[in-house]
């Protein structure tokens, strides 16, 4: 057997079994190797030299707008206009100061430089963007809103200092008429955090204004438009460098509204110092032309995000200045009920228009004695003499005679104790007593003694301005019960009616024809007869009047403590309190109406000469017409 020598071997394998390295080979494959590397450093360096010489200023341009961002357009809000085209309602230019946490470094620093030129101290604006860093530190973040031109200017002159603030221009609500209608106009406020969860506005985010009360809220969809987005490019500093693209945001449709601009105003005028309400209806078709309530707000303070302190001071106002008193008080009619009671009496034949009732001042049931307003009594009384000179004797054998279900079942078939169905929300729906209603409120049964003062307006009888304004358009009229209108149209920005409303028959009045020609003829004796209530305070020489007075007295739970008091602790205002309010409710002219009114003045006294000349006024403003000199007058406690 061969065996091969150790030096044969490697690592016990013969070196036979081992290749010869072609070290020429090698030599080439390592040149070339050396030769690709030296043409890519070279590439990579004439590449270097090109990006930082030859387009170094470019580039370093690019290095600062560093960041492609989304941001959202307001759409402009709609208009609002009165029914004859007179703005009422627009948009002013606002630049609102934002700042973008990501960009706002370092913290402190922008801070501190930053509270040199608002009110807010340095650690409050730092809490502020340290809580929206994160996920969405680069969204802005409302600082400030409504600045002034000249801090604007201060703040881009110094914004190298002031990392991420940013300036965006917004439209901010202007009602041009400086508390004008508000209840019925309304106000916008800031979205809530419960109606973002609930998604109601589906268009809206945090911050964003919404309609709160009045038109604004009820027309909020066709009034808000619907938002856009822009993409820009931004600096490190997060500000813009250039815009790269925008979808634009669709502005909100104009609302034109039933008012009359002239006759609001008059309302407003004669409701100043007083606490009360007017409604003005056309009786043709339900148009509201004015609605009046007194005490009154600024809407401008919403439209600036009002504060919580005067929020506060609002709401616990005893006066109730937000409170519509047109729609949402409900006060006893007293005699303009006596409207539902005559129509009852007729259409149920307890009475026709010739038999009369001998008022001797006073009514006797029972044990019960129960007064006319007229002590010495008024005499024998038909239905047309009783409405004229409001016999309370008449109207209580009347009532007595028709029962309490009978009176209410007219008094809600003319729109009585409900809803009107006006579109502006919290509508107080009034009440009309009857029997089961007693019995389920009280657990009592109800008493022949009680109908009388139901008869006459008084007892548990409550109604609202409203429903007693578009009760006397109905008689006025001829019987049509229609649903109160505010808004005649709503036009798109290019001009087109894109909603519109017609008159709306609700029904028609539990009366014929005869009937409410002798109730008209009641209502016009009450202002043009000489016995009638209101001849010596309404009854007017430019147009016929027809109306009915009210004197409503007030139940209080002060009585009880009065009487316990000594003539000289009753406070004056204590006794105010006490005084009854005054109602008048008419139309005219009296033939062809075209108006129709609801007056009621708080602890106003006479119904016939507190309520009926500021009624008075406002028909005869109406159809008069009015002069530019009116129109041009600033609104009492605007400052203009």
């Amino acid at each position: 057997m061969n065996t091969l020598s150790d030096s044969s071997k490697k690592n016990g394998v013969p070196e036979r079994f081992f290749p010869k390295v072609d070290q020429e080979w090698y030599r080439r494959r390592l040149s070339k190797m050396i030769l690709w590397m030296f043409v890519v450093f070279c590439i990579l360096l004439v590449q270097l030299f090109n990006l930082q010489i030859l387009q170094g200023d470019h580039y370093s341009s690019l290095s600062e707008n560093n960041s492609i961002r989304k941001q959202r357009i307001q759409p402009l809000r709609g208009h609002i206009y009165d029914r004859n085209g007179l703005l009422l309602v627009d948009n002013r230019p606002a630049f609102d100061l934002y700042i973008v946490p990501a960009d706002a470094s370092p913290i402190n620093e922008t801070a501190k430089n930053l509270a040199r030129f608002i009110s807010r101290s340095p650690d409050e604006i730092s809490e502020l963007i340290s809580s929206h860093r994160g996920p969405y530190g680069y969204r802005p973040v409302l600082v400030k809103t409504d600045i002034s031109r000249d801090l604007m200017g201060q703040l881009m002159t110094r914004r190298y200092e002031l990392p991420g603030i940013v300036i965006q221009t917004s439209a901010r609500r202007n009602y041009t008429h400086e508390r004008f209608a508000p209840h019925l106009i309304g106000y916008i406020g800031e979205i809530s955090s419960g109606e973002l969860m609930a998604n109601r506005y589906p268009h809206k985010r945090g911050g964003d204004m919404v309609g709160r009360v009045g038109v604004e809220r009820t027309f909020e969809e066709s009034l808000s438009g619907y938002p856009g987005t822009r993409v820009v490019q931004v600096t490190a500093t997060g500000q813009v460098a250039s815009v790269l693209g925008e979808d634009p945001a669709v502005p909100g449709h104009n609302v034109h509204l039933t008012i009359d601009f002239d006759l609001q105003l008059t309302a407003q005028r004669l409701l100043e110092g007083k606490t009360g309400a007017i409604a003005a209806i056309d009786p043709s078709n339900g148009d509201i032309l004015a609605m009046a309530s007194s005490p009154s707000y600024d809407q401008r303070l919403f439209s600036d995000r009002i504060s919580t302190r005067q929020w506060q001071k609002l709401v616990s106002d005893p006066e109730r200045p937000l409170q519509n008193r047109v729609m949402q008080s409900t006060y006893p009619p007293a005699s303009a009920y006596k409207i539902i009671t005559a129509m009852a009496a007729l259409e149920e034949t307890v009475f026709d228009d010739k038999e009369t009732v001998f008022c001797t001042g006073r009514y006797r049931l029972g044990d019960r004695t129960f007064r006319c307003w007229r002590r010495e009594g008024h005499g024998h009384q038909d239905i047309v003499d009783a409405l004229s000179e409001s016999c309370d004797v008449f109207f209580y054998d009347a009532g007595k005679q028709l029962g309490v279900d009978r009176i209410a079942s007219y008094a809600r078939q003319s729109g009585l104790g409900q809803r009107t169905g006006i579109d502006l929300g919290n509508e107080a729906p009034g009440l009309v007593p009857t029997a089961s209603w007693k019995r389920n409120r009280f657990g009592e049964p109800w008493f022949a003694g009680e109908t009388l003062p139901v008869a006459i307006g008084q007892g548990y009888n409550l109604t609202t301005p409203l429903q007693m304004g578009m009760l006397t358009a109905a008689v006025a009229n001829g019987g049509s019960m229609y649903k109160p209108q505010i808004m005649r149209f709503v036009q798109n920005v290019g001009g087109n009616i894109e909603k519109s409303t017609s008159p709306e028959e609700l029904g028609r009045l539990p009366a014929s024809d005869e009937t409410l020609e002798i109730i008209r003829e009641g209502l016009y004796n009450v202002v043009n007869h000489r016995n009638g209530t209101a001849y010596w305070h309404v009854r007017s020489d430019e147009v016929d009047i027809s109306g009915k007075t009210g004197t409503a007295q007030v139940i209080s739970r002060l009585t009880e403590e009065i009487d316990l008091m000594t003539t000289d602790e009753i406070s004056e205002e204590t006794r105010r309190r006490l005084l009854p309010h005054a109602w008048f409710v008419g139309y005219a002219p009296s033939d062809d109406p075209e108006i129709a009114v609801s007056v009621i003045i708080e602890h106003g006294e006479g119904g016939a000469s507190t309520a009926g000349p500021i009624a008075k006024e406002m028909m005869e403003s109406y159809i008069r017409g009015y002069s530019l000199e009116n129109l041009m007058e600033p609104l009492p406690g605007s400052g203009q």
